[in-house]
């Protein structure tokens, strides 16, 4: 049987080159989710690895929609292997069931992953140039209005940090975060 996955990693991102590839091959069922490749739990992954059958063939429109990084697409061939199921990529134009593809398919999975490794190392370099300049400000404050009540609803055990973070839908180490810097600069004043 002639299965796909397709994936896109936001809800705005958009799948139709990768339902163009389905359909150039006329693949009859497709496993489809939104969802970032770093997240280990890709539902609609599991549930086509479950599913392929021996004989069965996994088209994909690129390696990057399966896998974003070597070992992880490694694995998940391997495992197709074990289970006698064929992979093929449109973009890379490889069949794993080839010695090729499946040479082909490593070198490709360790150079998506340099490119990968390459860009976070540009990104921290153009950081750390645009701090030495002044530039870089960080993320954006997190801002609460009437923290001051907050922070006294705290002071008096009706609410836990836990709670209150939860309330106020932030994390609970930006709540602590701004707890520091309110009783910093409000430490010669009474509440």
């Amino acid at each position: 049987m002639k299965l796909g996955y397709v994936r896109v990693s936001t809800v705005e991102q958009n799948e139709e080159r990768q339902l163009e590839t389905m359909r150039k091959f006329e693949v009859k069922k497709i496993f489809s989710e939104k969802i970032s490749a770093k997240d280990v739990n890709r539902p609609k992954l599991q549930e086509l690895l479950e599913f392929a059958r021996e004989g069965d063939t996994i088209f994909i429109h690129d390696f990057s929609r399966l896998a974003r990084n070597t070992q992880d697409l490694l694995n998940i061939v391997e495992k197709l292997n074990s289970k006698g199921v064929q992979l093929v990529s449109s973009k890379e134009n490889i069949d794993t069931n080839t010695p090729t593809g499946k040479l082909l398919l490593t070198v490709i999975g360790a150079i998506s992953e340099f490119e990968r490794l390459i860009l976070h190392e540009r990104q921290k370099e153009g950081v750390k140039i645009a701090k030495k300049k002044g530039l870089y400000k960080g993320r954006k404050p997190v801002k609460v209005e009437n923290f001051k009540q907050h922070y006294t609803r705290w002071k008096n055990r009706e609410v836990s940090k836990s709670q209150l973070a939860r309330e106020l839908g932030i994390s609970r180490q930006t709540l602590y975060t701004l707890f520091d810097k309110y009783e910093k600069t409000h430490s010669d004043q009474t509440i």
